[in-house]
């Protein structure tokens, strides 16, 4: 893979990994007003659509893209960072992720048939998890790696 491919790769992979991280710091923040506001029918349903649009439609393509992006690049332009510590951080982060995306796709589908009991207060806390996730990447790929 030419540099130039590389760039174009890298630059695609930074767009989808924003693109996932919006949404998994959006869509908690829709499930914190859905249980919150239960009693209201014409609300839930509003925030049902919007649920489902964003996790479905952006965050579906936005993690796709950043995985085969993020694959293409180890594959083809930098194997060598399977040898470093801090990207096995980073790769350890992106399993985590992942299994909050699918917890996020759980929960959808509780709220979707009214099953969901869990209080904005949880969703609150649940929230933070990309968060801490997304310090941790970034940390691993930008200072642990420019130190090495």
């Amino acid at each position: 893979m030419g540099y130039e491919t590389y760039l174009w790769i890298k630059w695609l992979h930074y767009l989808a990994f924003i693109s996932w991280m919006a949404m998994l710091f959006y869509q908690p923040r829709l499930y914190v007003y859905h249980a919150e506001h239960m009693e209201n029918k014409g609300f839930t349903d509003v925030v049902k659509i919007q649920e489902s649009k964003l996790y479905h439609g952006i965050g579906w393509i936005a993690m796709g893209v950043t995985l085969l992006t993020g694959l293409a690049i180890i594959l083809f332009a930098k194997p060598e960072l399977m040898k470093a510590g801090y990207f096995h951080i980073k790769l350890l982060c992106v399993v985590i992720l992942i299994a909050y995306h699918f917890s996020l796709g759980h929960y959808l589908k509780l709220f979707k048939e009214n099953r969901c009991f869990k209080s904005g207060k949880f969703f609150r806390m649940y929230n933070e998890v990309p968060t801490i996730i997304m310090f941790v990447i970034i940390f691993a790929m930008i200072i642990k790696a420019n130190l090495m």
